[in-house]
């Protein structure tokens, strides 16, 4: 199975893919780290984001979407342009998205440890989240 983990930050989603075969963890190459939809977007704009996703997720096969969720309000509440994004992401037709919250997370990673520390994937730090997240979409499914 191929899982598309997201982290919605601001105005990017960061994706990391992460496929199960045979009992082993495999990281595709993927021609984007993260979407961007512009700060001062219009309706096209957010049209364009989920065309460009949905077409990302088609051409990798993508079986499932693992977003991470994001607190509502508090110190580390998303933005309305990350709200956006995700139902964006979760109206794409033909997708299957989960949202995984902090505490789901947290409970898989304590049962399931990560078979590698993340410095070992070659991923980019700002990935860690989108990684952790498909890892966990993974192991609950």
């Amino acid at each position: 199975m191929k899982i598309c983990g997201v982290e919605l930050t601001g105005n990017d989603a960061v994706v990391c893919l992460l496929q199960l075969e045979q009992q082993h963890f495999n990281l595709p190459d993927c021609r984007v780290r993260k979407l961007t939809l512009p700060k001062e977007h219009s309706r096209e704009d957010l049209q364009h984001f989920q065309a460009t996703f949905a077409k990302l997720m088609s051409d990798y096969g993508i079986d499932k979407v693992a977003i991470k969720e994001r607190a509502l309000k508090g110190k580390f509440a998303g933005g309305a342009i990350g709200f956006k994004l995700e139902a964006a992401i979760q109206l794409i037709s033909g997708v299957d998205v989960q949202i995984l919250s902090q505490k789901d997370i947290k409970l898989a990673l304590s049962e399931n440890r990560l078979p590698v520390t993340f410095s070992e994937t070659g991923l980019k730090g700002f990935q860690e989240a989108a990684f952790t997240a498909a890892y966990v979409a993974q192991v609950l499914d």
